[in-house]
């Protein structure tokens, strides 16, 4: 059979299928598609157009409605309705007031309207030149506004929330294609996370009764780090030698010497000090006291109550990020808890609430995210936790507020084995610093923060 038969027979087979064919849609791979009317005859073919007609209209219409309702204000409408029952009033009863109020309404809105006549092709941009600041500096945001139309855009008003204030900016009068930058001062007065943004430019007549407004959902947030010391190094029993804090356990293989003793069967031969064989005759081998990495844990009382006010808490939460900081810097395998940690709705079953501490920047981002625990666990409780949890630990840093008196602390610190050194803090605004040895801790008294330092190297002694 021939190539044209077969063609011949396959179109007389598609046409046929065309005459019987009533739709005005037909499928193909990409789904149902909109075809052409003409295989319809003319009133189906007007009641399509028509009914396709009726749809954009109502369409165009809906968010025609929409941006008018959107557009008026509370005020705005107040005036609207102030115009309609003066104008039904004047109407019914001849009332020359209720005339009056409906014709200076209606002149409001007239002259309201042209203010929000013009291009609103914008394009905006927030660029933040730091994300993190400590508390007492700024963070400088700017605002690139810039106009993507091939209108001029008319002045408008920007809304940029800064934590719970409102920025309002002035978005000069830009040209097809130009664009403007607006810098914006965000001041860093208490330690916390500060959210900047969504962006909103909106136009308004002056009195207020129309906007017109577009937000863009760029939102940014900037953490507000606590102030904190800068700590000498390896204080306050932070491992005093590169090494680690050495501990009773002898071995035969580290690297601080303690004695010698006799040679034993298996013992390597490069151990061997040569000179005590000299002088002994018997053949000696060097023996190591066996020195461990320092293990810090940082334990922060996250207690409002435990607090005179919020200054002193915010005093705690330096003092706690001082130490934890240090330790980070330092390399240190560390544990920095605390009764409430960012991000949780709940606490945990033994109270305990880790803050990442992955480097020193989001250690910091989560001390400016923390806040006072609403119900939590005493810090004795904490403590016992922690002595019980297995962890191997070497230095325990507790800080608290001035509620805490000497005897918790100690029975804070009795929960730790005995060759864990603990550290209590006890944070008192402005008092005078003071280090006391109780035994098994040492209690230190900050009334400030700069006393911490001083404070840290006097306990290294």
């Amino acid at each position: 059979m021939s190539d044209e038969s077969t063609r011949g027979r396959l179109f007389r087979t598609a046409t046929r299928g065309m005459r019987h064919t009533r739709g005005t849609r037909t499928a193909s791979r990409l789904g149902e598609t909109r075809t052409s009317t003409r295989a319809l005859d003319p009133v189906q073919r007007r009641r399509v157009v028509a009914r396709r007609w009726w749809r954009r209209t109502r369409r165009r219409a809906g968010r025609a409605w929409r941006g008018v309702t959107q557009a008026v204000t509370p005020l705005g409408w107040f005036v609207l309705a102030l115009t309609a029952s003066g104008a039904v009033l004047g109407v019914a009863f001849s009332w020359i007031e209720a005339w009056f109020a409906a014709v200076v309404g209606g002149l409001l809105l007239v002259i309201a309207a042209p203010f929000l006549v013009g291009s609103r092709a914008y394009r905006v941009r927030l660029l933040l030149d730091r994300r993190s600041v400590t508390v007492g500096g700024e963070v400088q945001v700017r605002v690139i506004v810039e106009n993507g139309g091939s209108r001029p855009a008319l002045p408008a008003v920007a809304e940029l929330p800064v934590g719970p204030a409102l920025r309002e900016l002035t978005v000069p009068f830009i040209g097809p294609g130009a664009s403007v930058e607006l810098p914006v001062r965000v001041p860093a007065a208490r330690r916390g996370v500060v959210p900047v943004g969504p962006l909103t430019v909106a136009r308004r007549d002056p009195v207020g009764l129309l906007r017109r407004e577009v937000t863009w959902p760029e939102r940014h947030l900037v953490h507000v780090h606590p102030a904190i010391a800068v700590l000498p190094p390896n204080s306050a029993g932070l491992v005093r030698d590169l090494e680690g804090t050495s501990s009773r356990r002898l071995t035969d293989s580290d690297l601080s010497f303690y004695a010698v003793r006799e040679y034993a069967r298996g013992d390597a031969m490069r151990h061997v000090h040569w000179k005590s064989t000299a002088k002994t005759g018997t053949l000696m081998v060097r023996q190591y006291e066996e020195s461990q990495t320092a293990r810090v844990a940082v334990l922060f009382d996250a207690i409002r109550e435990e607090y005179q006010n919020d200054d002193e808490f915010e005093l705690a939460v330096s003092v706690a990020a001082s130490i934890s900081v240090q330790a980070v810097r330092e390399g240190r395998e560390r544990f920095v808890a605390s009764a409430w940690a960012p991000g949780r709705v709940r606490p945990s079953i033994d109270g305990l609430e880790e803050l990442p501490s992955r480097d020193p920047q989001q250690l910091l981002d989560a001390w400016a995210e923390l806040e006072a625990a609403p119900d939590g666990v005493p810090f004795e409780a904490l403590a016992r936790g922690l002595a019980q949890s297995r962890r191997p630990l070497s230095i325990v840093a507790i800080v608290t507020g001035s509620g805490a008196d000497l005897a918790r602390i100690r029975r804070a610190a009795v929960a730790f084995a005995p060759d864990v050194q603990v550290l209590a803090v006890r944070c008192d605004l402005h008092a005078e610093p003071r280090a006391q040895r109780i035994d098994p801790l040492t209690v230190f008294t900050v009334g400030a923060l700069g006393d911490l330092p001083q404070l840290m190297v006097r306990g290294a002694r």
